[in-house]
């Protein structure tokens, strides 16, 4: 071969191998991060019970994950040194691509309901601190009456590093308003991690109580949910999954994300928001938000029509 030929090939060899080599690389460490992250979800003590299209289905196979639309339970849990902690947010999202949407809405954390294969009628975070993600799975599938395809569960004290990896998050503030030592203002703000976090956690100040911060905390998943779903790059996925390791769980696996993002993304474009409404009531005792019959039949007619 000519030596002024291998001159000019060498380089050129160097420059095709090299970028190939480290989009290589990179494949195998967000698979290697994604991996880390997926966490079967473990069998429920009771399966439950429903009707889901006219015909009797246990809850955990779903009907839904063989079709393009699915259903995931975020559950962002504050953890403790010497107990599993309960579930403080509990947000299901409906993702419908022939719809170009998804649906969201948080199921209050105080909602008195069965607790699924606990025997009790119970705060349906509680679940969590009774029986993990199978029986929040399960309780939430149970009063629902609807089959949950995925779970994620967020650590409420790792979230902020979730934010700050996507650069902050942009929502839109109803109310003025100071907490943890931050200061929002009515309407549109852009959150770092921390300031995140504090928005979605104020409650007491608000005239809506729970149902504010609920709203909030929307307001937060959808800013992030716009942050992923315009994730453009190999490069950006692996910084994103890297910094969320040590802070997420979830029974959605690598093959499935790369479904996700590759062919979902581009149908998403609007998230809509649903609000259970509901009452407070004392109990024994116990203060427990109240989702009335009517309501619920609401909610569960509302998801299934959105799955359809």
């Amino acid at each position: 071969m000519n030596m002024k030929l291998k001159w000019v090939l060498w380089p050129l060899a160097i420059l095709i191998l090299l970028p190939s080599a480290y989009l290589l690389y990179t494949y195998q460490s967000i698979k290697s991060t994604a991996e880390q992250i997926y966490e079967e979800r473990q069998p429920p003590p009771v399966t439950p019970t429903f009707i889901y299209g006219g015909e009797r289905t246990k809850a955990g196979e779903s009907t839904t994950k063989d079709t393009d639309a699915f259903t995931v339970l975020v559950l962002g849990v504050d953890q403790r040194p010497y107990d599993r902690g309960r579930s403080d947010v509990m947000i299901l999202m409906a993702v419908n691509p022939t719809k170009g949407s998804v649906l969201m809405f948080n199921i209050p954390r105080d909602t008195r309901t069965d607790i699924v294969g606990y025997g009790t009628v119970d705060k349906i975070n509680h679940a969590y601190a009774f029986g993990g993600i199978p029986m929040s799975v399960s309780t939430v599938e149970n009063f629902l009456q609807f089959p949950i395809d995925y779970y994620i569960k967020v650590d409420m004290e790792g979230f902020s590093s979730i934010v700050d990896s996507l650069g902050g998050v942009t929502v839109n503030n109803r109310m003025k308003f100071e907490y943890g030592g931050y200061n929002f203002d009515q309407g549109q703000l852009n959150l770092n991690g921390s300031e995140a976090l504090a928005f979605s956690r104020m409650r007491f100040e608000d005239p809506k109580g729970d149902l504010g911060r609920n709203a909030r905390q929307r307001e937060v998943l959808e800013g992030i949910l716009d942050k992923t779903l315009r994730v453009s790059t190999v490069f950006k996925l692996e910084t994103l999954l890297n910094q969320i390791g040590n802070s997420v769980k979830t029974d959605i696996s690598f093959e499935e994300m790369k479904k996700f993002l590759t062919e979902y993304r581009h149908h998403i474009g609007k998230v809509e928001q649903v609000e259970i409404a509901g009452y407070g009531q004392i109990i024994n005792g116990i203060w427990y938000f109240i989702v009335g019959d009517k309501e619920r039949e609401d909610i569960i007619t509302t998801l299934r029509g959105y799955m359809e």
